[in-house]
Protein backbone atom coordinates (compact mmCIF):
# COMPACT_ATOMS: atom_id res chain seq x y z
CA UNK A 1 0.00 0.00 0.00
CA UNK A 2 1.38 3.25 -1.13
CA UNK A 3 1.22 5.92 1.49
CA UNK A 4 -0.39 8.87 0.00
CA UNK A 5 1.12 12.50 1.84
CA UNK A 6 -1.81 14.77 3.02
CA UNK A 7 -1.27 18.50 2.06
CA UNK A 8 -1.27 21.17 5.14
CA UNK A 9 -5.04 22.92 5.39
CA UNK A 10 -6.56 23.76 8.37
CA UNK A 11 -9.54 22.09 9.50
CA UNK A 12 -13.18 22.88 9.21
CA UNK A 13 -13.99 20.69 12.35
CA UNK A 14 -15.84 21.77 15.49
CA UNK A 15 -13.20 23.37 17.80
CA UNK A 16 -12.93 21.67 21.17
CA UNK A 17 -12.10 23.52 24.45
CA UNK A 18 -9.91 26.38 24.66
CA UNK A 19 -7.40 24.54 26.77
CA UNK A 20 -7.22 21.35 24.99
CA UNK A 21 -4.31 20.13 23.36
CA UNK A 22 -6.49 19.43 20.68
CA UNK A 23 -8.15 23.29 20.84
CA UNK A 24 -8.41 24.81 17.13
CA UNK A 25 -5.63 26.47 16.27
CA UNK A 26 -5.60 29.67 14.60
CA UNK A 27 -5.29 30.32 10.74
CA UNK A 28 -2.34 31.99 11.73
CA UNK A 29 -0.47 29.51 13.06
CA UNK A 30 -1.33 27.14 9.96
CA UNK A 31 0.34 29.66 8.04
CA UNK A 32 3.57 29.62 10.07
CA UNK A 33 3.54 25.36 9.59
CA UNK A 34 2.72 26.10 6.19
CA UNK A 35 5.62 28.55 5.84
CA UNK A 36 8.21 26.23 7.00
CA UNK A 37 7.31 23.37 5.36
CA UNK A 38 7.07 24.86 1.75
CA UNK A 39 10.15 26.53 2.55
CA UNK A 40 12.35 23.72 3.34
CA UNK A 41 12.57 20.03 1.58
CA UNK A 42 12.28 18.63 5.27
CA UNK A 43 11.08 20.01 8.49
CA UNK A 44 10.53 17.90 11.51
CA UNK A 45 8.79 19.28 14.43
CA UNK A 46 10.49 17.98 17.38
CA UNK A 47 11.16 18.43 21.41
CA UNK A 48 14.02 17.94 22.81
CA UNK A 49 13.64 15.10 25.27
CA UNK A 50 11.14 13.15 23.26
CA UNK A 51 12.69 9.63 22.58
CA UNK A 52 11.32 9.10 19.24
CA UNK A 53 11.97 12.56 17.65
CA UNK A 54 15.46 11.80 18.62
CA UNK A 55 15.21 8.44 16.48
CA UNK A 56 13.25 10.52 13.93
CA UNK A 57 16.56 12.45 13.91
CA UNK A 58 19.11 9.81 13.58
CA UNK A 59 17.39 8.16 11.09
CA UNK A 60 17.29 11.42 9.01
CA UNK A 61 20.64 12.43 9.62
CA UNK A 62 22.25 8.99 8.75
CA UNK A 63 20.44 9.34 5.51
CA UNK A 64 22.62 12.38 4.92
CA UNK A 65 19.46 14.54 5.08
CA UNK A 66 19.36 18.02 7.22
CA UNK A 67 15.90 18.44 7.71
CA UNK A 68 14.99 21.69 9.59
CA UNK A 69 14.39 20.70 13.20
CA UNK A 70 11.97 23.05 15.38
CA UNK A 71 12.01 22.25 18.50
CA UNK A 72 8.75 22.68 20.27
CA UNK A 73 9.82 23.05 23.95
CA UNK A 74 13.41 24.82 23.04
CA UNK A 75 11.64 27.07 20.54
CA UNK A 76 13.51 28.63 17.01
CA UNK A 77 12.47 28.75 13.39
CA UNK A 78 10.67 31.75 14.61
CA UNK A 79 8.02 30.57 16.01
CA UNK A 80 6.82 32.59 18.24
CA UNK A 81 3.68 30.08 19.88
CA UNK A 82 4.72 26.82 20.38
CA UNK A 83 1.59 26.09 21.88
CA UNK A 84 -0.41 27.14 18.76
CA UNK A 85 2.14 25.38 16.29
CA UNK A 86 1.71 22.18 18.89
CA UNK A 87 -2.37 22.33 18.34
CA UNK A 88 -1.57 22.49 14.70
CA UNK A 89 0.18 19.39 14.68
CA UNK A 90 -2.16 17.25 17.26
CA UNK A 91 -4.70 18.37 14.47
CA UNK A 92 -2.80 16.57 11.91
CA UNK A 93 -2.22 13.78 14.30
CA UNK A 94 -5.49 13.12 14.94
CA UNK A 95 -6.40 12.62 11.20
CA UNK A 96 -3.89 10.26 10.85
CA UNK A 97 -5.11 8.28 14.43
CA UNK A 98 -1.85 9.01 16.24
CA UNK A 99 -2.07 11.07 20.08
CA UNK A 100 1.39 12.87 20.15
CA UNK A 101 1.96 16.15 18.25
CA UNK A 102 5.96 15.05 17.48
CA UNK A 103 8.03 13.83 15.89
CA UNK A 104 5.80 15.63 12.88
CA UNK A 105 7.86 15.09 9.33
CA UNK A 106 7.12 16.95 6.30
CA UNK A 107 8.75 16.57 3.14
CA UNK A 108 8.87 18.43 0.03
CA UNK A 109 7.39 21.37 0.44
CA UNK A 110 3.59 21.06 1.98
CA UNK A 111 3.08 17.46 2.29
CA UNK A 112 2.37 16.32 5.48
CA UNK A 113 4.48 12.99 5.51
CA UNK A 114 3.29 12.26 9.08
CA UNK A 115 4.97 10.81 12.73
CA UNK A 116 7.82 8.46 13.47
CA UNK A 117 5.21 5.46 12.43
CA UNK A 118 4.85 7.02 8.59
CA UNK A 119 8.54 7.71 8.74
CA UNK A 120 9.96 4.02 10.08
CA UNK A 121 7.12 2.84 7.70
CA UNK A 122 8.34 4.67 4.66
CA UNK A 123 12.04 3.43 5.65
CA UNK A 124 11.49 -0.05 5.95
CA UNK A 125 9.35 -0.85 2.56
CA UNK A 126 11.65 1.29 0.34
CA UNK A 127 9.96 4.49 -0.28
CA UNK A 128 11.46 7.29 1.95
CA UNK A 129 14.84 7.18 0.13
CA UNK A 130 12.37 8.37 -3.51
CA UNK A 131 10.34 10.55 -1.41
CA UNK A 132 13.42 12.66 -0.31
CA UNK A 133 14.99 12.66 -3.45
CA UNK A 134 11.99 14.42 -5.04
CA UNK A 135 12.12 16.61 -2.21
CA UNK A 136 15.92 17.85 -3.04
CA UNK A 137 16.58 16.61 0.51
CA UNK A 138 18.96 13.88 -1.10
CA UNK A 139 21.70 13.97 -3.43
CA UNK A 140 22.82 10.31 -4.49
Amino acid sequence: MALQPKTLQPSASAPPAKNHPHASPSSSSFEAVSRLASGNAVVLFSMAGCCMCIVAKRLLFRLSVEPTVIELDIGGGGIKSPGDIEAVLFRLADDGGRKQPVPTVFVGGKKFLGGIETLMACHINGTLVPLLKDAGALWL
